[in-house]
């Protein structure tokens, strides 16, 4: 559950990507990029319990094992630059600063993107009750939890150099800082890369813990010591916080390609973390990450397929469930890895079936049915099997004048010819250095395989008006965007990444549809 990269990562690229459709923020007054306020309410559960067959209910955990809102932040051992390259010196961020934006094509520009100051992405997690299958002892059977995640690449995109071995071996390749949101502020252990252990991502007493339904009002914002992530739970009346700063052990890695240990003593550099831009627009991108978003919500799909049998817990599966379509395939074209049976999910208080959470990069899971809210035209139905959606306001953030503002703009956007690497025919997705034969063929949304792709709609009111992620038949919609997929995503987006040379690469790596206005304005303002 890391921020989507530009290629895969990891062994032989076996880090094969996330499905993360998603919704964008968009506003030219300064301020946009580095605070703001959602509230949101986290879904419940249908009353009809999943079943091994696929005739039950279609549980939270099944479509989604974390959605979250996200934020551009500095990280200046990150990609594009560290340590800097035949481009220049790595030019070091400047927290909150729209000087950051380097989106130019040309390598002779003095705002060449491979001259980006270095950045991560941050993702305000939130985890659905019940998910044995993604955090196996820490997720809570009952409550949902949420964690500030950090992800970075320790990368130089300009020469291609990655991390020495022993760094990348200790905290991979695109390393990750993280630590769950306590009611005392404090992480329940180390969050940095090469200091986390178990205990980092085990629930403790002081974790904020919510209850399905619950209104949250979750809000970011800058301070002299980092990025403050703080959630009141508007239900319970509880509230927890984190900030990502140097204080509380959050840490960069040290880019040092040609060293020969990753010794914390050295390569642990504890620092504040801080919202990197001042506003949000198609300009303010992570440029070694396949979406092209600063300020953003998104679902993360495609983590759920049905397994009757597993060669070992947390192995993978031997005997299919319910639709999954790979049975047969040569070995390695099957997806289905990182799997857990039923008698072990409910020997551990879980939901007694089982299933495989690796990447489901042949779209036949449970989260590409029409098992998402609002895809049955009668309610009752869709109230009995299907979860309630995930509903969020438009976020608010304060102008130089204190003043609550509403973002101007927002976007759909599906990274879907990403990962849409193994289906048949594949997506031609490379564009320029290099090139594919038919660039764009073969990128298709809904992906290949799938029977549905959530969509984003607007439901409530002028006064009350939500966001909300599943089918268009939630009662209350007020806009459904074209109501498929594919007439809300757009079209084919072609974004510029850094390469050797110094030179850029050209890629479809999303599907992206612009609106000239924000159609869910949050009158609370």
């Amino acid at each position: 559950m890391c921020t989507e990269v530009l290629d895969s990562i990891g062994y032989n690229g076996s880090y094969t990507g996330h499905d993360e459709p998603s919704l964008l923020f968009y506003s030219n007054v300064p301020g946009s990029g580095n605070q703001m306020t959602y509230l949101l309410r986290l879904p419940k559960d249908p009353p009809t319990l999943p079943a091994q067959d696929g005739s039950g209910g279609t549980f939270n955990f099944q479509l989604h094992p974390a959605f979250w809102v996200g934020l551009a932040v500095c990280d200046d051992q990150s990609s594009p630059n560290p340590g800097g390259s035949g481009v220049g010196a790595n030019i070091p961020c400047q927290p909150d600063s729209d000087a950051n934006i380097y989106d130019s094509s040309n390598p002779n520009d003095a705002h060449f993107i491979g001259k980006h100051p270095g950045t991560a992405f941050m993702e305000m997690q939130f985890y659905p009750a019940g998910m044995g299958f993604y955090f196996t002892g820490s997720g809570s059977p009952t409550q949902w939890s949420s964690a500030l995640n950090i992800d970075s690449l320790s990368t130089n995109a300009n020469t291609g150099q990655l991390n020495n071995a022993a760094c990348n071996a200790a905290a991979g390749e695109e390393y990750v800082n993280f630590a769950w949101i306590t009611k005392s502020g404090v992480p329940v252990a180390p969050p940095s890369p090469l200091l986390a252990t178990g205990a980092t991502f085990t629930l403790t007493p002081d974790v904020l813990l919510y209850n399905p339904g619950d209104l949250l009002r979750v809000t970011l914002q800058d301070t002299a010591h980092g990025l403050k992530i703080t959630i009141t739970d508007l239900t319970s009346g509880e509230s927890g916080f984190m900030t990502a700063s140097a204080t509380n052990g959050f840490a960069q890695v040290l880019f040092d390609p040609a060293g020969t240990n990753c010794d914390p003593q050295t390569h642990n550099l504890t620092r504040d973390f801080h919202p990197m831009y001042a506003t949000s627009s198609e300009h303010t991108r992570v440029p070694w990450a396949a979406h092209s978003y600063n300020v953003a919500f998104s679902d993360e799909i495609g983590h759920f397929e049905y397994c009757n049998r597993v060669h070992f817990e947390g192995g993978s599966c031997t005997r299919d469930g319910v639709g999954d379509l790979d049975n047969g395939l040569p070995a390695g074209a099957e997806d289905d890895i990182f799997c857990f049976d039923a008698a072990f999910n409910q020997s551990q208080g879980f939901v007694a079936i089982g299933g495989c959470a690796g990447t489901d990069f042949d779209f036949d899971g449970v989260p590409y049915k029409l098992v998402w809210p609002g895809t049955f035209t009668n309610v009752a139905l869709d109230g009995a099997y299907h979860a309630r959606p995930v509903q969020f306001t438009s976020p608010l953030f304060q102008d130089s004048q204190g003043e609550s503002r509403n973002y101007s703009r927002v976007a759909f956007e599906a990274d879907l010819p990403r990962i849409e690497s193994n289906t048949n025919p594949p997506c031609q997705r490379h564009i320029a250095n290099p090139a594919d034969p038919n660039p764009g063929q073969g990128c298709v949304n809904p992906p290949k395989g799938a029977d549905f792709y959530p969509i984003y709609t607007t439901g409530g009111d002028r006064q009350s008006c939500v966001w909300q992620l599943g089918g268009a038949h939630l009662p209350g919609t007020t806009n459904t965007f074209g109501g498929t997929s594919t007439a809300e995503y757009g079209q084919l987006l072609v974004l510029a990444y850094p390469i050797p040379g110094p030179a850029v690469t050209l890629r479809y790596n999303n599907f992206r549809n612009v609106l000239s206005l924000n159609p869910c304005l949050n009158e609370n303002e």
